[in-house]
């Protein structure tokens, strides 16, 4: 075999190999309504602190921010309703939790009829997940003169809160101290929430506000309901500690050390000007996020015995004299990554926020990618479309360096009778052969790898594109035509039912027979592989011939599964490069057959035959 074979089969199991490790890596997503919610019940320490000193950052286990576990989730709680164009929920005032949350522009399902999606819900039910804000004690206060999680609020302001309408909560201790939040909500996702504390005792006092996000989870050995666990993906714990990113995935909390001042596995950041902390999943979020320039704890916990994963953001203690009014204001994002809100929060003092969309190793190109197809959309007003125009335009930015490689393609189809002599008069002494080609290239102004370039420069445009499609929320349920309705999963269709005309479903995505019986797209695609192939005559090797041969239908089976909007940008890509490649090869005096090489790969040859 000689070495151009050689290359040639390295070659083709280095692709097949990242194929089919993309494949393993990232599976069909499964069929499971589309939430971020867990299964289990629990109870929950939610992060409550003793502030041991003026000016000390410190939180320490107590019952002020303990979960009651004897609370009946179905006794007459007071509620306040949320009610927003985007947003629909209530505040319950037993800790004046904001433990319930729909997104009302998201389904379950594409369907439009089915659910909305349920971001945040309250302890006793089926998912508890919820955002909680209090004040740790610290000099001169015991656990009884602070609001915590099982504090009975009194509205005095407000009955629904919504953009115009924010609500006031108070509460007094038995020391005259009153304790108010107000709480605001804008026209997206972003929460305002202001607390204050008015000492109206003789005394000097010493507490920490803080805010904690809850989510009930299960056991150690256990996935996460509802969380799709890819490695492309990030969910779990993400915050931004002065302009640092900071991950960690869920399973990974269970691993913390043992933190005694926090009664749990905890990981513990002290953040010192501009930061944020929460949980995010694969299209939701819930972010703490103290005001730009002030100093704060951010805490990633896990309570194993409670199986309670938790993020806090505890502010440094505030002194209040007698008579004096302390206030602190943070803010909470509940609700979808959008690209265009985030950015928009980014913009008006969340410190890399858009970070907090998981852009993956190639964030240099996922991100201008992204912002180009977004900008595509809104012109189009439809994804699948714009995927096809954003291919286009790759196409273009890359035509200069697709010329200059097709057309050394080119030069090299015209050296071949000259390589073959070399070959021949070569013959068994390789070293002699290599320096013939060298000087044949050389004389020739001919650049062998120059073929090449293209398809490296196509492989991170392939791996970013993929990112984009899986990760960001844009694609989510994104309508193209047709039986084609959510672009960020793989093809509905299938030979199974002869694409739908057959009265019968097509087989589960997540099954081995949908990865036989795939849909029109991925044909789709390996026809446009197999139409690209036939600018050129098949290969004289048998060895290049077979592999040639089988190369566009194995990817059309490898790449079935993948979601449907990448699979169409596969395809446009193919189209193009092949509408490229004849016109290049066309401008350089080589005229293409394409029926006659069609026509020729149907015919045996005599080494066929054998």
């Amino acid at each position: 075999m000689d070495d151009q074979n050689k290359n040639l089969i390295l070659a083709t199991a280095l692709s097949f190999l990242v194929i089919l490790v993309w494949f393993i890596a990232f599976p069909a997503p499964e069929p499971a309504p589309d939430q971020t919610l867990t299964e289990e019940t629990g109870d929950t320490r939610s992060g409550d602190g003793v502030a041991t000193a003026p000016s000390a950052i410190a939180t320490a286990p107590g019952t002020a921010g303990q979960v009651d576990e004897t609370a009946d989730p179905a006794a007459d709680i007071p509620r306040i309703e949320i009610e927003t164009d985007r947003l629909q929920g209530s505040i319950s005032l037993l800790g004046g939790r904001i433990d319930q949350l729909y997104l009302k522009g998201y389904h379950v399902e594409p369907d439009p009829a089915s659910d909305i999606v349920e971001l945040l819900s309250p302890v006793g039910s089926p998912s508890a997940y919820y955002a909680l804000y209090g004040w740790a004690p610290g000099a001169g206060l015991g656990l009884d003169d602070v609001p915590g999680a099982n504090t009975e609020w009194q509205v005095v302001q407000g009955e629904t809160l919504s953009v115009d309408s924010p609500i006031t909560l108070s509460w007094t201790n038995d020391r005259g101290m009153t304790f108010l939040r107000e709480i605001a909500v804008d026209d997206d996702y972003m929460f305002t929430v202001t607390q204050s504390v008015e000492n109206s005792s003789p005394d000097t006092v010493s507490l920490a506000p803080y805010g904690v996000l809850a989510r009930h989870g299960i056991g150690e050995d256990a996935d996460l309901p509802g969380l799709k666990n890819f490695f492309i993906l990030h969910e779990g714990v993400v915050a931004m500690a002065d302009g640092e990113l900071i991950e960690v995935d869920y399973d990974d909390m269970r691993d913390f050390d043992l933190d005694p001042n926090e009664g749990a596995q905890a990981e513990v950041s002290q953040i010192t000007e501009n930061g944020w902390i929460g949980f995010t999943d694969h299209y939701w979020m819930s972010t703490l996020i103290p005001e730009g320039g002030t100093p704060f704890k951010a805490v990633s916990k896990y309570d194993d015995r409670r199986k309670i994963y938790q993020t806090e953001a505890v502010l440094p203690t505030r002194t209040v004299a007698a008579g004096e009014t302390s206030t602190v204001t943070t803010q909470l994002f509940a609700g979808a990554k959008e690209w265009a809100t985030i950015r928009e929060y980014e913009q008006n003092g969340v410190e890399k926020f858009l970070d907090s969309i998981d852009w993956g190793w190639f964030f240099f190109l996922t991100k201008p990618i992204f912002w180009l197809l977004h900008e595509i959309n809104i012109l189009i007003g439809n994804m699948g479309w714009s995927i096809i125009g954003l291919t286009l335009i790759i196409k273009a930015i890359l035509l200069p360096l697709a010329f200059k490689s097709y057309v050394s393609m080119a030069k090299m189809k015209e050296l071949q009778p000259q390589m073959e002599a070399l070959k021949e008069k070569a013959g068994d002494d390789r070293q002699k052969l290599q320096q013939g080609m060298m000087e044949l290239y050389k004389k020739e102004k001919v650049n062998p790898a120059a073929g090449c370039l293209p398809i490296l420069l196509q492989i991170p445009i392939f791996f970013s594109l993929y990112k984009v499609i899986f990760v960001t929320i844009e694609l989510r349920h994104a309508p193209w035509f047709g039986p084609f309705q959510d672009l960020s999963a793989p093809d509905p269709t299938s030979i199974f039912n002869l694409f739908g005309l057959l009265p019968w479903d097509a087989p589960p995505p997540e099954s081995i027979m949908a990865l036989i019986f795939i849909g029109i797209l991925p044909l789709l695609l390996g026809i446009s592989m197999w139409l690209q192939q036939k600018l050129n005559p098949a290969p004289t090797d048998p060895t290049q011939k077979m592999i040639f041969a089988w190369m566009p239908w194995v990817f059309m089976f490898m790449l079935g599964s993948f979601a449907s909007g990448l699979v169409i940008y596969w395809i446009a890509n193919n189209t193009i490069t092949f509408i490229q490649q004849y016109a290049i090869m066309r401008s350089q005096g080589y005229k293409p057959d394409v029926f006659g090489n069609i026509k020729s790969g149907f015919k045996k040859t005599p080494q066929d035959k054998k």
